[in-house]
């Protein structure tokens, strides 16, 4: 059985990048058949985080899209340390005692080969390491890289193919800090082997990682997992995606407070760096399940398109489209829990939509949301089918002081309280008869009647604003103009 991780450092938000490499992971396994692992990778306890941990965590909930386990890899620390010895132990790492101000970086030619490997250290006997190990002195486990001229780390990366690096260009990583804890490196390809991991799919720019990974496989006896490395997401400036540079808008939790759909945004991120064959575009997840396969994702990395600056262009418009085609096609029934999260946030939710009315708020949401974008649009754009008071725009109000439409208005209330049957039919009927007493245009009553109704100048069909807003608003609003 396939088996996949994702694993987050909860040291911040949870990233759309982030989130787009477990959907791919996600969707890999369902494909398959397999399972999806999602491991915490704590093991950095000075810069993780309970409050990351939690934006995470709600993060992926938002997406929908479960996982099958979950592990959290700061509760495998003596897995690793044992790791370590056991490399300590057949001689594929060693034990570097340089003092940490002291060690070399690759800054110059010249310190080229000490930043390979700590002259001096990777030479010490065992019963030097041992005796000074046993003494108290401080050292850092670093893997031994093989030094054979010509030779190098190979594997085969499922999207970018073959893979190399020469020994010459992979200094001698550290496995296990001074204090006994791992390295990403140590951790990272101990708990793959534990769990049992068959692929992993990861981002890019762990490619470079993977070389070192590959040699610690082998030094444990492991079998490698299969690789598959996605191209990077990329600002509208060309920059690499990061929370430091672009801010909240790389953040999954804005787009759910934004009023995305999560099927709309699973839509939207796997089409970043992967397409179907036949190059559809909006999908539902099942439909992803079905069509998702590793030799669609691109090499190319993948812009995401964005003004910052804009409130109306905050998001990629291909994301935004997205998300009202799911909106329009989603069947009304489990929209509505979402539109009532909208409601309820802006404090309009009342007891009529528990009871007998339900149908009415059903009615309303499935006749608006052919004109909307975002979840938010209910309530930032339709107040007026929720609650008494609301905005007049500019335009709308033009339309009620025409002249005669305010006193037509208040005669269709009238007529409309006498109306036994209170339809689209009765009303449309009643309106146009009024229209043709009084000599004026029917567009004369119909514009100003959605002005005085809902406050706009465009919406739904005007005689079914009637219906959705119900005879008792609508007479009282009518008397009001």
């Amino acid at each position: 059985m396939n088996r996949v991780r994702f694993a987050p450092s909860p040291t911040g938000f949870l990233h759309i990048g982030g989130a787009r490499t477990y959907i791919f992971n996600w969707l890999f396994a369902r494909s398959t058949g397999g399972r999806t692992v999602l491991r915490i990778d704590d093991t950095d306890a000075e810069r993780s985080s309970e409050e990351s941990l939690r934006s995470i965590l709600e993060g992926l909930a938002w997406l929908e899209l479960p996982w099958d386990e979950r592990h959290y890899q700061s509760g495998r620390k003596r897995m690793h340390r044992e790791a370590a010895a056991a490399l300590l132990a057949k001689g594929a790492a060693y034990r570097d005692f340089t003092p940490q101000d002291a060690a070399p970086q690759e800054s110059s030619a010249g310190t080229r080969a000490a930043w390979l490997c700590n002259p001096g250290m990777r030479e010490l006997s065992k019963e030097e390491s041992d005796r000074r190990a046993a003494s108290g002195e401080r050292f850092v486990v670093r893997f031994r890289v093989p030094r054979e001229r010509g030779n190098g780390v190979f594997f085969k990366d499922s999207i970018f193919k073959k893979q190399f690096r020469k020994f010459a260009d992979i200094e001698d990583f550290a496995l296990a800090r001074a204090n006994g804890d791992p390295t990403y490196h140590l951790a990272s390809t101990v708990d793959d082997c534990d769990l049992g991991i068959t692929h992993v799919i990861r981002g890019q720019d762990h490619l470079s990682n993977t070389y070192k990974h590959v040699l610690i496989f082998e030094a444990l006896g492991r079998e490698l997992p299969r690789f598959g490395h996605l191209p990077l997401l990329l600002g509208p400036d060309g920059s690499k995606l990061s929370k430091r540079k672009h801010g909240p808008i790389v953040s999954v939790t804005t787009y759910r407070d934004k009023g995305f759909l999560p099927s709309a945004f699973v839509n939207y991120l796997s089409l970043l760096g992967w397409s179907p064959k036949d190059n559809r575009e909006v999908l539902s997840v099942d439909e992803l399940v079905s069509l998702f396969k590793t030799d669609g994702v691109l090499r190319a990395n993948a812009v995401v398109q964005f003004d910052e600056s804009s409130a109306q262009n905050w998001a990629d418009p291909k994301a935004l489209w997205l998300n009202a085609q799911h909106l329009r096609s989603m069947p009304v029934e489990q929209l509505l829990p979402r539109v009532e999260t909208e409601i309820k946030r802006c404090g309009w939710w009342t007891p009529e939509y528990e009871a007998g009315r339900r149908d009415r708020l059903t009615a309303v949401v499935d006749a608006l949301r052919s004109r909307f974008t975002l979840t938010t649009d209910f309530a930032l754009r339709g107040k007026a089918y929720f609650m008494d008071a609301f905005d007049l725009e500019a335009k709308a109000a033009a339309n009620l002081d025409k002249q005669g439409a305010r006193e037509g208005l208040r005669e269709l209330g009238k007529r409309l309280e006498a109306v036994d049957d209170f339809s689209e039919q009765s009303v449309e009927a009643a309106l146009r008869s009024l229209a043709a007493e009084r000599g004026v245009k029917p567009g004369l009553l119909i514009n100003g009647a959605r002005a005085a109704l809902t406050g706009q100048s465009v919406g739904p069909s005007a005689f079914k604003v009637f219906t959705l807003i119900g005879r008792e608003r609508v007479l009282e609003r009518l008397a009001g103009v």
